[in-house]
């Protein structure tokens, strides 16, 4: 049990949504045994969908990119949308469309979809 010493019970208090707290315990194993922790759809910190959280400061991560614009050295606002996810620096104005910001909008979009029960959604707009 020691190697789960930084899991903690999520109470009924914490969140409704009983899919969330299923991917969520699921996720938590499997970044155990190796998921990269900028993979999940659910965040471990806020303890809740991605997207719900992912325009909170905690995201942003400037060594890897992920909300980061290298450019103007700080970090990209976010527009979550009911479908779609848009990044983009309030300096500069580009989306910043880095490895880590399409990792990030491509877990947010499927986050989207999990809390929707839709299997997917299309990767580009019609």
């Amino acid at each position: 049990m020691s190697r789960r010493r930084h899991l903690r019970l999520v109470t009924s208090d914490e969140v409704v949504d009983s899919t969330v707290v299923a991917v969520l315990a699921a996720e938590d194993l499997a970044e155990e045994l190796g998921l990269d922790p900028h993979a999940r759809v659910t965040c471990s910190l806020h303890r809740c969908w991605l997207h719900q959280c992912v325009s909170a400061p905690d995201h942003v991560i400037a060594v890897t990119g992920h909300r980061w614009c290298r450019s103007c050295a700080r970090s990209l606002e976010v527009v979550v949308g009911d479908v779609s996810i848009e990044l983009y620096c309030p300096s500069c104005g580009s989306a910043a469309d880095t490895v880590a910001n399409r990792q990030l909008v491509r877990a947010c979009r499927t986050s989207i979809a999990a809390m929707n029960g839709v299997a997917a959604l299309p990767l580009c707009a019609p």
